[in-house]
Formats: structure tokens, C-alpha cells, sequence
């Protein structure tokens, strides 16, 4: 490798390195303790120094250096790993730059020249793979140790090191970590000893930041069941960091098969860098604090002051520009953030240079004043450029101009709402769709009752009419303390939606996609998919007591927006739990907002929970565990085994308490939970085991604690809810409430927020990435008990060597998605699935992987036969092979008897396993759908399966003639590089010779006596003849002349022996090759399946997949 020239000092520099070649500009030199005489004290005392010191001579024993004859200076060049490949750098100077160095007058003409050249190489090296790196000289140099010392293939990227110690026991290691985009490693080297750790992301359980008493900081990483702790880090913070995003980047990538499509820095695992992982980790805090889409990235960030009109002063925070957002928060604690839509945007004014302020005119008689911005002008820029504003002199000379446009606009359209529609571009809603929230009909607000309940109505709804005077209405409104401090209160009915819109950002979402719901609508009109039956199932489960869903309204309204959203993303589907929040949702919005409502939970605000293992919901189930430990060790001192509150809260997440919460309670939570997210739900779950905690303390088992929880929610009630009786939903636990003292649902939502309101949004979200590579890979690991249990009743092997082979088998499947986003091999893998079919491998996964473990070590032409045996093994032909068919062939292989093993070779040539395509292509049968699961089918194959009788060797079909000359060059692969080679290959020509003779006299016991005379068909000639057909040795060494044997012979065997169709059966192939001891003994022999496993686990990444 070349390097960057460096100047070096030579002074104690012999007593480390060796010179092997030199001449008068340049010197060959290896390090002491590497290469011939090697070895000894003298390698460890170097291999040592290498390891901890930061050099390039650590991983490089070779080096080549340049210098002139007058001057006393050494510069280092080159480097190399082998002597091989320094001798190759060595061979190119003296061929490219010795002679042009002899046209030179000076030593420093001569040094620069040479310096310049090394220079220009290295560039050209790292013109694409390292243009994007922010030190590419040192990168090169770790990037070299991390090929060197992992051996991975060429394709894995690295994507950062870090100098750490490593934690064996009590004892640290010093030495390097390397982070790449599918491996976390570890290297050192002390005093003779190594260590070397590589774990792929996708087999973490835990990764965390922890503080012990030996260990002030360190990285927790737990995978296989072993624990590992890196620590002694000078950057702890952003390794965990990196850490983190590539953890989360492989499970998205892997289990998730996300794309990243809208993401240029992560669309390529053979790109990825340290820079582009900021960048994406900045772009998910930004989606995730401010309710935006997955398609907005943070493009740029500045700090300055706003001017905030309610408070009459300026408050510092940052603005964050995305491609068609301008938001700004705030922070100096004043929790003020806001959220501009650039289509609001009407003009920018020209900057001011003189406080460095940018002025932004919106739609609504809104201006904002961004002062003290660094950036001022590239800022007022970008924003014109986005929304099409023009800069030019004269328009902004003439912004005053602009304003008054712009307020007659705005004039017209509070005079003539209607066109308003117009403007945004949305269509004619269709006549199927209901454009009222199902409220307004079933239960319109009377004007003239002057009851109490809604008196205080008409206060509330005053009091957020002053608060939008003061901050704003709409999608450039702004979110303060007071904002939440309303929603606290509750919020009142008639604003309910348009608020849920607002806090959701699903307002902004219906905005830019006009007539997209009802283009659904038609679209997915008449579909019968398994989610569509789903949905028709449960659409009279969803609050059944309203009046809005005993009608024909409600249910058609309700099987329009979740078979729109089913149809819109089928990766979700439909999901139980969320038929009872779109119900919630349509009663308090319009048909189609109600769809963005639903669109804005389950893929924003909870993602992962409604789909078939719910992921999200479980992640956060752990998130309230941890939450639990920290808040209320009372209760965890009383109750160790804290499970039972994560079975109890999951249909507290799912459906945000509308399903154990009286349904006038339960929309105030989901008003917090618009505002706040998951951390409203967290919070009030905290309070309630809070309220209940003496009661529940005192339990003796899950079942009272599950009664006590349920009369505590039948007694919570909303004393403000202008609801009549016939909308309130009637309490489903005990009717014995009376005992039990009534809970308003305003107070136990204050009580939470004034507990637990600390609890930072960021701290869930951290949580939530640390809990959900435990949660996943659990329920990996119920994956693979539940496949184990089935396998190891079909199989000898034993639970462990299961639990390795399904390790294997599972690593062969990401390594052919490791580095392709959205491989082939992904569909592979689907959670849906029954176990055994999670997993499964196609031809060339399971062709690398059964060249493994194979037990015929030496056997030549081995694809021909992982072909054969892949298309026995498919017995549904789509592909595809599962762990339990995978198992069974190497049972029979490595624990079989002589006659099992025999039949299974016999089988490999006889169709469908010996019937190959005139292409060689295994052909698939069609993709699973997605759609209507046929039961019938399934229950048909497992009839099948139950009935299955075990085959016998009376059931097997004869062999034919090209059949059986395939099944005897299959046993000379067999037994090529044998011991006892020579002996086995005259075994099988006796064989083969034996049983054509044996074939011929049957015949010729048959034929009529006239007709069995004839010379041409003596039983001599016919086998002389027939062993000619059969390969000898020399033919079957190696797979080429196999294969062109194999044809030959074919075409001979057609020729000569037209007129005699001959076959065998099984049991004469059996009954002939018992009476060979060699062959019997060949097969008979053990072979030692564990070692074999421990070979394949450390060379199955070194093989290169394709």
C-alpha cells in the first residue's frame, strides 16, 4: 500500500527493521520478529509494541522508504503485509521511477518528484472509496489492518476505528475496534497473546452505555450469551452513537427490509460512512420531535433568535430547514417550537445586514423574524429557491407591494372559504365518502342548553380561541406550555379533530397529497385479500354500544378507511386494535382525515405495533418496564417479576386505553397522546400503577391485580363530558362501582404530567433503539427453541449442534443480504410464517453452505451435486429449502446407516432430482402473495403429512441406463482423494460390471431361445461393451471430465445398446454393493459432525457469496 510520505528518523530505527534491498534512492526493509528467523522473544516484544502504538509498521512487516545520497533524511512510501506485495511495489519503482530520476541535478528536485508521484497514486487509489472520509491517509491505514486481521470479504466497508481497551474478566486488553456497516471487531495483540472478536449486527441482544465500579464508563455489548465491555474510549459518546445507528441500521435493513430509498447516504451498505450515519441520525430526531414524514431530511441547521409576539421578546433556539419544512424550537426552556409548511410561505424580505435578520411573510397576516443568523443570506436563499420565490432586485424593492397582494388573497378567502379547496388542488371528494365527523351527526351540539357541563364547554372552547389569537392557528401554529397546559384540561369536542390534525402533522400530509384518499377508496373497492376478511370480521366489534357504529354510516365509513389503509400499505395490512382507534378517529374527523389521522400512528407515532408480532408495542412494553424500575421502586421491591405488567399494559399501547377506559375518558388521553406521543401513554400508565400501588402491593397472584386495574378504570369518569348517556360507554368490569371512589380522568392526566413530566421524549426514543434489538432477538430466539423442538424428533443430532447448525443456517441467509439493499435472498425470510418456513435458503445459499458441511470432503464436482440434492430435498418446489429438509439430508449423511445413505444417493438420480431443465435454472413456483391464504390447501398438506407413510425400498422406481452410468461417476466423485481410492474404484467397476452380466442373463432367460443366440448379444460381448460405457479414474477425477464423460457415454450407451432398454432396482444396486467390504466400510465410517461445525463457523465469511 502507499503512503502518504512521512519523514522518519533512522537513528534507533536498525534495531526494529532489517534491510533486504536497497539502492541509491530507495530501501527495501522487514520488521524484526516477522518473516524468516522470526518468532521468539524478539517477535513478541514487537508484535506487542505494534498492536498498542498507533503505527503503520503494526500490521505492516514490510516497508520501503526513499532517500538521496547527500542528505540524511528517510521518507516512508510504502507499505505491505506480505513480502509478495512490498516486492511488487519495490519492482514497479525500479521499472517506472529509477530512470527518470537520473535526468535530475538536485536531491530536492528528486525528493519532490518522488513525493508527488507517491501522491498522485494514492489519489487515484482513493478517488471513489475514500473521497468521503474525513482523514483518507490514516483511514488507508486502518482499513489495511482491518482487512489483515478479520479476513472478511472484500466487500464488507469500514466505516470507523477507535483506539479501547477490551474487558477479559478483570483484565483489559488494549487494542483497536472497527465498526463496519455488518460487524463490530476487536483486535489486539499483547506479549504473544491475541485477541480477536468479530459479531455481526444483526446477533446483538444488548447494546448500552454502563457505569460500574471498576469500569467508571463503558460500552455494554451482549451477544451469543456472552458479555463484552469496551471501555478506555476517548470518544465514548459518539462510538455509542455509531454503535447504535449501525445496530439499528442492520435490523431495519434485515429484518425490517427498509430500503432507504429517500436516503442517498444509506441506500448502498458498500458506502456507508461515520458521516452519512450523523447525517441520518440528525434527520431522525428531526422527523421524530416535529411529526414529519420519512420523506424530509435535515438539510440545514442555524442558530438565531425569533422574535416571539405573545411573550414580546426574542427567544434562542434553532431553525431547521428541510426540503419542504421551516421549523424552529426553542432553547432556553421555554418548550416553544413551530412548524412552517414552505407552501405557506409568501415572501422572504431582503436580509438585514445590520442584526443579520431574515423575515419570513406566511399566509395569515403572519410574519416571523429570525435574528442574529449566521448564515442570514444563504438562509433567505434557500428558502426563496424552495418555494419558487423570486430574489430580484425589484421584487424585493417592492415587498410592500407583495404584502398587500398577498392580504387581498388572504381577504378573499375568508370571504369565500370554498375556493380554498380550490387553491390546494384537492379533488371532488367521491359521494361514498362521508365528509362530516360521525359526531356532528349522532350527537350535533345544541346552542341553546345552558347546562353546566356545557356552559364549561363554551369556556373552553373560549379559552383555545384567545390562545389561537395569541399564538396562531393552523399549520404555522405555535406549540408552547400553555398549549399543553390546555390539553391537560381537555380538549373541547368541536376542536378535537382539527387539533389532532394539527399535533399529528397529518394535517400537512392530506395537504400534499389532494384526492389520494379517495383515488384509494375506488381502487380498493371489491378487493378480498385475508386483511379485507379481517376487517369484515371486526367491523361490529368496534365500540359497539355508540350509536355511530349500530348504523350502516359508521361501518361503511369504518371499512373504507382501513381497507384504504390496507391497500395503501399491505407490509401492515390490517392489525386487531386497529379497527377500535380509526373508530375513535371518525368520531371526531372527517372520513378523510381520519385515514391521515391512522396513517400518522402506525407509521409516525407507533411505528411497528400493528403488524403480526407487533414489535413496537413489545418495545415499548420494555421501555414501561424500565420506566417502572426507575419510578416506583416501591412497587418493584414488592413484585420482582415485573412480566406481568407488560402482558396487563399491552392493550393499554395498542389501543392508548380507548379499550379498558370509558370512551368519554379515553379521548382525553388520546389528546395527550396527539400532543406528547408515546410519552403521554407512558406517563399516565406510570400513574395509574402509581394510584393503585398500595392495592396492588398487597396481591397475591395476577389475577386480583388484574381485578383490582379493571374496577380502577370502570371508575374513572369524565365529569366535564357534554356527552349524553346514550354516546358514554356503559363500564365493562363489576357493577359494583359504588364502593369504589370516582376518578376524573382531568386529574389523573394532571397527576401524571406533574409526576412524571420529566420523562424526555429523547430519553424514550434512546430507549426504545436499546430495547428493541432485545426484543427482536427474542423473539428470534422463540424462533429457533420452537424449530429446534421440531427438528431434533427427525433428527440424531444433538440440541446443541442444532442450535449451531440453525446458526449457520440463519448466517447463510444474511450474507447474501449483507451487502445489497433489498436482495433477493430477503424474501427468504418472513415472520408471518409457520417456524419452520421462516428461514429458508435458495440453490446458491444452500450450495455454499452444504459445501461446509458436506461429509465427502474430497468430492469433485460438487455443484452438480448440491444441485441434485437441493431439487430431491424441494418438495414443494418453489426454491426454496427450510431448516427441518436441510437437517434431515445431513442426518442421513453423517448418521444413516449403509442402506439409508445408499437410497439417498440412488434417489438423487431419479427424477425430480436428476431431471434437469434444458437451462440448468431451477425453476420456482410463484411468490407467496400477500393476499387471501388458501386453508384448504394448508389443511390438505397437513392431512398429508399426518397420513405420509414411510417409504421403502420396494417403493423405489428402477434405474435406467443413463441413470445408473450417472450414479456411478456420483461414487467415484465420491470417493475421489480417499485413502483407500484405488480399492474403491475397483469395487465399483466390479459392481457395475457384476450387475450388467446379472441384468443380461435375466434377459436372455426371457427372450425366446432362437432369439437369444444371436452373436452380437453373448453376454460377453454385451459386458465388454457395457464397461467400456463406465468412466474409469482417470475420467472421473475431476468435475469437467465428469461432466464430459457423463454426456459421451450417454450417447454411446444410446447407440450401442438401442435395442436393450436395461434397468435395475434398488435392492440389486444394494444387494451388490454389500459384498464390497470397501465401499460398506467407506460409508460405514464415522465422520465427526461437531468438527466439522466448528470449520464452518469460522470459514463461512470467508467465502464469497454471489
Amino acid at each position: 500500500m502507499w503512503l502518504k510520505p512521512e519523514e522518519i528518523m533512522l537513528k534507533n530505527a536498525f534495531k526494529l527493521w532489517l534491510t533486504e534491498k536497497d539502492n541509491q534512492y530507495f530501501i527495501l526493509q522487514r520488521r524484526r520478529g516477522y518473516g524468516e528467523g522470526g518468532g521468539g522473544l524478539t517477535g513478541l516484544l514487537v508484535g506487542t509494541l505494534d498492536t498498542v502504538l498507533d503505527s503503520t509498521s503494526k500490521v505492516a512487516p514490510y516497508r520501503i522508504l526513499h532517500h538521496t545520497p547527500d542528505s540524511q533524511v528517510y521518507w516512508s512510501i510504502a507499505c505491505g503485509v506480505t513480502k509478495d506485495e512490498i516486492v511488487q511495489h519495490w519492482d514497479w519503482l525500479q521499472q517506472n521511477i529509477m530512470r527518470t530520476l537520473s535526468v535530475f541535478d538536485s536531491s530536492e528536485d528528486i525528493t519532490s518528484f518522488v513525493q508527488g508521484k507517491i501522491r498522485g497514486l494514492i489519489a487515484e487509489e482513493g478517488k471513489t472509496s475514500l473521497v468521503l472520509e474525513d482523514d483518507p491517509e490514516k483511514f488507508r491505514e486502518a482499513l489495511l489492518r482491518f482487512e489483515k486481521w478479520f479476513e472478511l470479504p472484500p466487500e464488507e466497508k469500514l466505516v470507523t476505528y477507535y483506539s479501547c481497551s477490551y474487558w477479559r474478566g478483570k483484565v483489559p486488553c488494549q487494542g483497536w475496534l472497527y465498526l463496519s456497516t455488518n460487524f463490530l471487531c476487536f483486535y489486539s495483540y499483547l506479549l504473544g497473546s491475541e485477541v480477536k472478536l468479530v459479531i455481526s449486527w444483526d446477533e446483538i441482544w444488548r447494546l448500552e452505555k454502563t457505569s460500574t465500579v471498576l469500569l467508571t464508563e463503558s460500552i455494554h455489548v451482549l451477544a451469543h450469551g456472552e458479555d463484552h465491555y469496551f471501555s478506555m474510549l476517548l470518544h465514548l459518546n459518539e462510538t455509542f452513537v455509531i454503535m447504535e445507528q449501525l445496530a439499528d441500521y442492520s435490523i431495519k435493513r434485515l429484518f425490517d427490509k427498509e430500503a432507504f430509498q429517500r436516503e442517498p447516504a444509506l441506500s448502498d451498505p458498500l458506502q456507508i460512512t461515520k458521516r452519512g450515519l450523523e447525517a441520518h441520525a440528525k434527520s431522525e430526531q428531526f422527523r421524530t420531535f416535529f411529526r414529519l414524514s420519512k420523506e424530509e431530511n435535515l438539510l440545514e441547521v442555524h442558530e438565531s433568535f425569533l422574535w416571539v409576539p405573545f411573550s414580546h421578546f426574542n427567544t434562542l433556539g434553532k431553525i431547521c430547514l428541510s426540503e419542504n419544512y421551516l421549523c424552529f424550537a426553542s432553547q432556553d426552556g421555554s418548550q416553544c417550537h413551530l412548524i412552517v409548511p414552505l407552501r405557506e410561505v409568501v415572501n422572504v424580505d431582503k436580509p438585514d445586514s445590520s442584526s443579520r435578520a431574515v423575515t419570513v411573510y406566511i399566509r395569515g397576516k403572519r410574519a416571523l423574524r429570525f435574528s442574529e443568523v449566521r448564515g442570514y443570506q444563504r438562509l433567505a436563499s434557500t428558502i426563496r429557491s424552495r418555494c419558487g420565490i423570486s430574489a430580484s432586485p425589484q421584487h424585493s424593492a417592492s415587498s410592500e407591494t407583495i404584502r398587500g397582494d398577498c392580504q387581498s388573497l388572504i381577504n378573499h378567502f375568508e370571504d369565500n372559504p370554498e375556493d380554498v379547496t380550490l387553491m390546494v388542488g384537492q379533488k371532488d371528494g367521491s359521494k361514498a365518502v362521508s365528509t362530516e365527523a360521525l359526531m356532528t351527526v349522532f350527537h350535533p351540539q345544541d346552542v341553546e342548553n345552558l347546562d353546566p357541563k356545557m356552559l364549561k364547554e363554551k369556556m373552553k372552547e373560549q379559552s383555545w380561541n384567545i390562545h389561537f389569537s395569541e399564538y396562531g392557528r393552523g399549520s404555522s401554529m405555535f406549540f408552547t406550555r400553555k398549549t399543553r397546559d390546555l390539553i391537560v384540561r381537555g380538549v373541547p369536542e368541536a376542536l378535537r379533530g382539527e387539533l389532532w390534525m394539527q399535533f399529528s402533522g397529518a394535517v400537512n400530509d392530506m395537504a400534499t397529497h389532494p384526492g389520494y384518499y379517495t383515488e384509494l377508496v375506488e381502487q380498493s373497492l371489491g378487493t378480498s385479500t385475508l386483511a379485507t376478511d379481517e376487517i369484515e370480521r371486526d367491523l361490529h366489534r368496534s365500540l359497539p354500544d355508540h350509536p355511530a357504529f349500530q348504523s350502516d354510516t359508521g361501518i361503511s365509513a369504518l371499512r373504507r378507511v382501513l381497507t384504504a389503509y390496507a391497500y395503501r400499505n399491505p407490509q401492515i395490512g390490517y392489525c386487531q386494535a386497529m379497527n377500535i382507534l380509526t373508530s375513535v378517529l371518525l368520531l371526531y374527523a372527517k372520513e378523510e382525515e381520519a385515514f391521515w389521522l391512522l396513517v400518522a400512528v402506525c407509521e409516525r407515532m407507533l411505528p411497528d405495533y400493528f403488524n403480526r408480532r407487533i414489535i413496537g408495542a413489545l418495545v415499548d412494553q420494555a421501555v414501561f418496564e424500565d420506566l417502572i424500575r426507575d419510578n416506583l421502586p416501591q412497587l418493584v421491591e414488592n413484585m420482582t417479576d415485573l412480566s406481568f405488567f407488560s402482558s396487563v399494559s399491552l392493550s393499554w399501547f395498542l389501543t392508548l386505553f380507548i379499550s379498558v377506559l370509558p370512551i368519554e375518558s379515553a379521548v382525553n388521553v388520546v389528546d395527550c397522546f396527539f400532543y406528547d406521543g408515546i410519552k403521554a401513554i407512558l406517563q399516565l400508565g406510570l400513574a395509574v400503577l402509581d394510584y393503585n400501588m398500595e392495592a396492588l402491593i398487597r396481591c397475591h397472584d395476577d389475577a386480583e391485580a388484574v381485578t383490582i386495574l379493571s374496577k380502577f378504570f370502570d371508575s374513572v369518569t369524565n365529569k366535564d363530558s357534554p356527552l349524553p348517556t346514550t354516546v358514554q360507554q356503559a363500564p365493562v368490569g363489576n357493577n359494583d362501582k359504588a364502593s369504589h371512589i370516582k376518578v376524573d380522568i382531568c386529574e389523573l392526566i394532571r397527576e401524571a404530567y406533574e409526576k412524571y413530566g420529566s420523562i424526555r421524549s429523547e430519553e424514550v426514543e434512546s430507549s426504545r433503539k436499546r430495547n428493541k434489538l432485545y426484543v427482536i432477538q427474542t423473539l428470534e430466539d422463540t424462533t429457533k427453541q420452537n424449530v429446534i423442538r421440531v427438528v431434533s424428533q427427525e433428527v440424531t443430532f444433538s440440541a446443541s449442534q442444532l442450535d449451531e447448525l440453525y446458526n449457520l443456517f440463519k448466517r447463510q441467509h444474511f450474507l447474501y443480504c449483507y451487502w445489497t439493499i433489498k436482495s433477493p435472498a430477503l424474501l427468504h425470510h418472513d415472520p408471518s410464517l409457520a417456524y419452520l418456513e421462516q428461514y429458508q435458503l435458495g440453490f446458491q445459499q444452500f450450495s455454499v453452505l452444504f459445501s461446509l458441511l458436506e461429509p465427502w470432503s474430497f468430492c469433485t464436482n460438487k455443484s452438480t451435486l448440491s444441485l441434485w440434492i437441493f431439487r430431491l430435498i424441494d418438495e414443494n418446489k418453489d426454491g426454496l429449502v427450510n431448516f427441518k429438509e436441510f437437517c434431515c439430508t445431513l442426518d442421513i449423511l453423517y448418521c444413516g446407516s449403509f442402506t439409508n445413505k445408499l437410497k439417498f444417493l440412488f434417489k438423487l438420480h431419479l427424477p425430480p432430482a436428476f431431471d434437469l431443465p434444458e437451462d440448468g435454472v431451477i425453476r420456482k413456483s410463484p411468490e407467496r402473495a400477500r393476499g387471501k391464504v388458501d386453508l384448504q390447501a394448508y389443511l390438505k398438506q397437513w392431512q398429508n403429512e399426518i397420513l405420509k407413510k414411510e417409504e421403502t425400498i420396494k417403493d423405489l422406481p428402477r434405474i435406467n441406463q443413463t441413470q445408473f452410468i450417472q450414479f456411478s461417476k456420483t461414487l467415484y466423485n465420491i470417493f475421489h482423494g480417499d485413502p483407500e481410492e484405488e480399492s474403491l474404484y475397483r469395487a465399483v467397476a466390479h459392481v457395475t460390471s457384476l450387475l450388467l452380466r446379472m441384468e443380461e442373463v435375466g434377459r436372455r432367460l426371457q427372450e425366446p431361445r432362437e432369439e437369444s443366440m444371436q452373436p452380437d448379444d453373448s453376454p460377453g460381448t454385451a459386458a465388454s461393451a457395457s464397461e467400456d460405457e463406465f468412466p474409469t479414474k482417470e475420467d472421473s477425477t475431476t468435475p469437467e471430465s465428469a461432466s464430459t464423460s457423463s454426456s459421451t457415454n450417454s450417447q454411446d450407451a444410446g447407440s450401442d445398446l438401442s435395442e436393450m432398454e436395461w434397468s435395475f432396482s434398488f435392492e440389486q444396486v444394494l444387494a451388490s454393493l454389500l459384498n464390497e467390504p470397501s465401499i460398506v466400510s467407506f460409508f460405514e465410517r464415522p465422520v465427526n459432525f461437531q468438527t466439522k461445525l466448528e470449520q464452518a463457523k469460522f470459514a463461512q465469511l470467508k467465502l464469497k457469496t454471489k
